[in-house]
């Protein structure tokens, strides 16, 4: 997997993710079992910059957080994905594992804008 350089610029990151993914796919053998599993990985794993670019367009702050949400749950489900790639083909792990932690950290980043904007604008009352 290529290093990402610039950690903060998250078009590019979800970018290079997508494509790290779609790398990956086309390595892992094809049989009934990993066929439809690859499917769906490359499906989530690439949605997941291409909401980020939805997101990033977004045409009210509404739309953003809607954008944001599915780029969030797309990571997540791509965890989901590389674990049952690393049951179905186990001299993946290795990769798999690297992807799927890279998949945890977009989550989580995803997580903190969506909690944030979920935040913005309440008041909090102390008495």
């Amino acid at each position: 997997m290529t290093q990402i350089s610039n950690k903060y610029d998250l078009e590019e990151r979800t970018a290079k993710f997508g494509e790290e993914i779609v790398k990956f796919a086309k390595k892992i053998p094809k049989n009934s079992v990993t066929i439809p599993l690859i499917t769906q990985l490359v499906k989530s794993g690439t949605s997941v910059g291409a909401n980020y670019c939805e997101a990033d367009d977004a045409e009210s702050s509404k739309d953003f957080q809607h954008k944001i949400g599915i780029c969030k749950k797309e990571a997540r489900e791509t965890k989901h994905w590389l674990k049952m790639i690393i049951v179905a083909c186990e001299e993946s792990k290795d990769e798999a594992e690297k992807l799927w932690q890279e998949a945890k950290e977009l989550n989580l980043i995803f997580n903190s804008i969506n909690n944030k904007i979920k935040n913005k604008g309440r008041t909090v009352n102390i008495n």
